[in-house]
């Protein structure tokens, strides 16, 4: 009994121990998974501190290499400046130099010579600064200018009215029937050649039944023929003898006309005290032309505008009146003097003693001259507007063309010529040589064959004036 009591006691404490240990293995286990789930915490915190580590160290390496990178360009800009520097302290240098050599040369002048060149300098560096400053003056006043001068203009034009009549180089007389026509030619044609020969027109019977045309491109002759052979129509006796006599009383009576007609032209400008020498001449407008447009329509318009621009710009008036009258007068002896109408109408106010002022302002209408006064531009504007303005001159446009490129073409046939160009209304010529084939004493021989040619194979108004010019260029290029 007692053998079987230990046994069950021994059973007991077995089964209590065992409780015991199992409570401990779990209480073990538990321990250890706590640790193994604290410490892969502590790993993953790790890990990720790792991470943002790395992450931090890949940051900080591009931002190291970004200031090598600025490092590396500051480098090369801090040599370029110390190039830069090297330059301008050789500069310096030079100009130490330079200060020391003049310090040196000023040592040995005197008080008057180192204040004359200290002057020289300044007077140097302030004309620059002056040439500065007008110029951008003068912009500014041509940018304004040129408005104004417009509006001047095309109120001068626009007051301006001028009727305009085309003359041309023919005068029609009429007879009192056909059969006058007989008496006219004379016996075998002695009435006519004499009467031709005397005036120095060509009469034509042939053109209409009952009418005598009288051609001719001098204006005056052909007045001197009209009226001569109306006085010998109305008086019925034609012979040698009589027209002479006829002719001879013609021109004293033109003449007179002349005069008269003069005297109306200045009347109608509002120039007093002409003489009447220059009356006369003045009188001449009446028959003379320039492409068809009459000297008294083209004179007294040129006046007109003239003194309304001298008005609007505060210009002598009267000046410019007399100038802008008188301009052409050099052309009514064109036919009777060499030389160009400015330079006939410079010697024609000469004679009568005019100011220089109002001679330049007359001839240098063309730019043959210098314009010396604001007037001579005026009155040079003024011709400008008359002649170009719609209708005002008349000449046929293919016969234009057709003189300009026989001008051109003249001077383009001498071998030595390289370029030719006919001006100014066929006036000038302008012919420019090949400067290898010409040498300088050969170009006033050439312009003098180009003018002989010209006389001999063309038919023109007025005079031209050949310009040969010879021209050396040197071309070099800077590499």
């Amino acid at each position: 009994m007692d053998s079987l009591n230990d046994t069950e006691n021994k059973s007991t404490s077995l089964s209590s121990a065992e409780v015991e240990a199992r409570s401990l293995i779990v209480e073990a286990k538990t321990t250890a998974l706590e640790i193994v789930t604290k410490a892969e915490a502590e790993a993953g915190k790790i890990r990720e501190q790792l991470i943002e580590r790395e992450r931090s160290v890949e940051h900080r390496a591009a931002q190291l290499e970004g200031q090598v990178s600025r490092l590396d360009g500051r480098e090369d800009a801090l040599k370029a400046s110390e190039e830069t520097i090297n330059r301008q302290l050789k500069d310096l240098e030079g100009l130490r130099l330079s200060l020391l050599e003049k310090l040196e040369k000023t040592a040995s002048l005197s008080k008057e010579e180192a204040k004359k060149e200290i002057l020289t300098g300044l007077e140097k560096e302030l004309l620059a600064e002056s040439a500065r400053l007008i110029k951008n003056s003068v912009e500014k006043a041509k940018e304004e200018s040129e408005q104004r001068a417009k509006d001047i203009l095309i109120s001068s034009i626009q007051r301006v009215a001028v009727n305009y009549v085309p003359e041309f180089t023919t005068t029609r007389v009429k007879l009192p029937d056909a059969d006058f026509k007989g008496r006219i030619i004379g016996f075998k044609g002695r009435n006519i050649q004499s009467l031709e020969r005397s005036t120095g027109v060509t009469i034509d019977l042939d053109e209409a039944p009952d009418e005598v045309r009288l051609s001719s491109f001098d204006g005056l002759r052909r007045e001197v023929a009209r009226l001569a052979l109306e006085r010998l129509i109305a008086d019925g006796r034609i012979q040698p003898n009589r027209i002479e006599e006829e002719v001879e009383k013609a021109k004293e009576n033109l003449e007179k006309d002349l005069k008269t007609t003069g005297e109306h032209v200045a009347y109608e400008a509002g120039i007093h005290g002409l003489p009447d020498e220059l009356l006369s001449l003045l009188g001449r407008y009446k028959f003379r032309t320039s492409y068809g447009q009459n000297l008294i329509s083209h004179s007294l318009e040129v006046m007109t505008i003239a003194k309304l621009l001298a008005s609007e710009l505060g210009a002598d008036v009267e000046v410019v009146k007399t100038a802008a009258l008188l301009h052409d007068i050099g052309k009514v002896k064109t036919s009777e003097v060499e030389g160009t109408h400015a330079l006939l109408t410079r010697q024609i106010m000469e004679k009568f003693n005019f100011p220089e002022k109002t001679i330049n302002a007359a001839a240098a209408h063309h730019a043959e001259e210098p314009f010396n006064s604001l007037e001579a531009v005026i009155v040079q504007i003024a011709d400008a507007v008359s002649g170009s303005r719609p209708g005002a001159r008349f000449e046929d446009y293919e016969e234009y063309l057709h003189r300009m490129k026989a001008l051109e073409e003249t001077a383009l046939s001498f071998e030595e010529v390289k370029e030719a160009f006919a001006l100014a209304a066929g006036r000038n010529l302008r012919v420019i040589v090949k400067s290898d084939k010409t040498d300088d004493a050969s170009v006033a021989v050439l312009s003098r064959k180009i003018a002989d040619r010209i006389e001999k194979e063309q038919v023109y108004p007025g005079q031209i004036e050949v310009t040969v010019i010879k021209e050396l260029r040197s071309v070099e290029l800077a590499k």
